[in-house]
């Protein structure tokens, strides 16, 4: 039948194409494989050692006893303190991610059965900060089921401890106030390394790159004179997602703005130098969009902290993690935007995010040598 040889025709010929295509073949093939695994073994809500400080105003048995559940528990790994200055300034520092106050009184109030303990919650990641409150009020729930229990008491006495919580960076308990922030890190990224993905292909292409080489043209200057249309573009693009932030979604911007513009600068200069580099790689169009996809925007959404909290991912997701620029801003951005200036955060994060910019340039630079293959 006519059908058929045509079909067997076009079938031989697709199949070889897509052999000969290995951009293609993996895509088609490793990347059902990476995201997978990736999702599978990476993405976890689940919250597991969470750090949470301890806080005993009372060093009567009967405090002890209260919060002697939390260290049997798998989901939180206490860290005792002495003082509530204390354990303030580690939570700003992010070290710790909730307090456990045990008020001075708690004996006495205990004995007169009005016990209350306080419960201070990092608000910036919300969904720990509930997962963190529900784990600490079951712990304590079950020492007063206990309690009632030896006591030969039929009545719970859960109620016999009331836990105060309290959010802190996110009072509202909003996870708006969550998302924007890491929605401001993916629009960078998105913007930088994908727009700017096809530049340097798009010229190889059509053989206009050519041309440039036999001109004075260096390769540096090529290389800036590319990034500075974007560099203007997402500029506007920043300040407008920081106008949306603050006056259509009402997140609060506690941090310095001049902090917040700076570290995004970087940041956006890093994703469009990746582009670049990618772009003056591959020669390809497609290639490069595909490769920008896989390098920028996916590791920025799922491995950065915008979804989950790294410290519940394996060692190995960890690891992988702290290679990314997304990971150091976003959890700079996240901090600038909720809890306040952290100097020392800001200049370590943005030093990575400048080398990170230095060496992209760089290999964007070396991937636009005069030379023709």
């Amino acid at each position: 039948m006519p059908f058929m040889r045509r079909f067997v025709a076009l079938l031989r010929k697709e199949t070889r194409q897509l052999v000969r295509d290995r951009s293609n073949l993996a895509v088609g093939l490793v990347l059902p494989v990476v995201l997978i695994l990736l999702f599978g073994y990476g993405l976890s809500f689940d919250v597991r050692d969470a750090p949470v400080g301890i806080v005993l105003e009372d060093r009567s048995p009967e405090a002890r006893a209260v919060v002697a559940g939390l260290q049997g528990s798998p989901y939180i790994a206490p860290v005792w303190l002495t003082n509530m200055p204390e354990a303030v300034e580690r939570m700003r520092l992010g070290e710790i991610r909730g307090i456990v106050r045990v008020p001075v009184d708690f004996a006495r109030q205990l004995a007169a059965g009005r016990a209350q303990i306080q419960l201070v919650l990092n608000g910036v990641d919300t969904n720990t900060a509930a997962t963190i409150e529900s784990y600490v009020t079951g712990a304590i729930g079950i020492w007063g089921q206990r309690q009632a229990d030896r006591a030969g008491n039929t009545a719970s006495a859960v109620g016999s401890v009331v836990v105060v919580p309290r959010m802190w960076f996110n009072e509202a308990s909003s996870s708006t106030w969550y998302l924007v922030p890491g929605l401001l890190v993916l629009v960078l990224t998105l913007i930088g390394a994908f727009l700017t993905s096809l530049l340097i292909a798009r010229e190889w292409e059509r053989g206009t790159l050519e041309a440039l080489f036999v001109t004075p043209v260096r390769p540096l200057e090529l290389v800036l004179a590319k990034l500075a249309p974007y560099l203007v573009i997402g500029t506007i693009d920043l300040f407008v997602c920081l106008l949306a932030a603050h006056f259509l979604f009402e997140v609060p911007i506690r941090g310095s703005m001049l902090a917040i513009v700076v570290s995004s600068l970087l940041y956006l200069t890093v994703s469009l130098s990746l582009g670049l580099f990618i772009s003056g790689a591959t020669r390809s169009q497609f290639l490069a969009s595909q490769m920008a996809l896989l390098a920028s925007f996916m590791p920025a959404l799922m491995l950065s902290g915008f979804i989950f909290d790294l410290r519940n991912a394996p060692v190995v997701i960890q690891i992988v993690s702290q290679v990314l620029p997304a990971t150091h801003f976003m959890g700079l951005l996240k901090t600038l935007f909720l809890a306040g200036d952290n100097w020392a955060l800001v200049a370590r994060n943005c030093s990575i995010l400048a080398f990170y910019a230095f060496i992209l340039i760089a290999a964007s630079r070396r991937s636009l040598r005069k030379r023709l293959l």
